[in-house]
């Protein structure tokens, strides 16, 4: 009886060794004969999956946001406006090792976006479902009376998208000066800006309920 292959398992199990290669050797480091090595695959077998590695970091990249979405969902499901901000924020933030790697794939297929523009519209519609969700998350916040009055809300998405997306970068170029303590206060730093409970909501004072 021929064996039954997993087709999915298998493209995540190249998915996880193009992330241990480019923890310990970078994009340029990631070539296919070393992650088949790295799968435990002969390396042709790796085409019927993923033709050219640009192949493999696009699909990587969708399965980082994927997982990255599933987070999210479990970690802000009992949670409401900036509690559920915060939580949501956490699962961006590369906080551990398994973050940390999906950063290094976010910075990777980045690279990649700025010359490949079906790379660059997938990297669009993903950010976009983000910010619509923060915006709803900014909503229920407002209707619990939890935000500063006076505050846009394009103002507020657009800079928390840009210390969530720019922690990636600087946590894995400068990890000394972004810990994970560090990138959580700096969080913390911003919610308190448009929180109308200043301090309140600081996880060290007494989190209304963080991740």
């Amino acid at each position: 009886m021929p064996k039954i292959v997993d087709h999915d398992k298998r493209r995540v199990e190249l998915v996880e060794a193009t992330w241990r290669i480019i923890a310990a050797r970078g994009i340029e480091g990631a070539t296919m004969r070393e992650i088949a090595t790295e799968a435990g695959f002969a390396n042709g077998a790796l085409k019927p999956y993923f033709p050219s590695k640009d192949d493999l970091l696009t699909f990587a990249f969708a399965h980082v946001f994927n997982q990255t979405n599933a987070r999210m969902g479990s970690s802000t499901a009992h949670l409401h406006g900036l509690s559920a901000l915060r939580s949501y924020c956490h699962e961006i933030l590369p906080l551990d090792a398994e973050r940390l790697n999906e950063a290094r794939i976010a910075i990777a297929f980045w690279q990649r976006a700025l010359t490949d523009p079906a790379k660059a519209a997938l990297h669009d519609s993903s950010m976009e479902q983000w910010r619509e969700r923060l915006f709803a998350k900014l909503r229920e916040a407002r209707d619990l009376g939890e935000l500063k009055e006076g505050l846009n809300d394009d103002d507020i998405v657009g800079g928390i998208m840009t210390f969530a997306l720019g922690a990636q970068i600087t946590a894995t170029l400068t990890p000394e000066h972004h810990s994970p303590e560090q990138l959580k206060s700096q969080l913390e730093a911003y919610i308190s800006l448009i929180s109308s409970e200043s301090g309140a909501l600081v996880e060290t004072g007494g989190s209304k309920g963080s991740a």
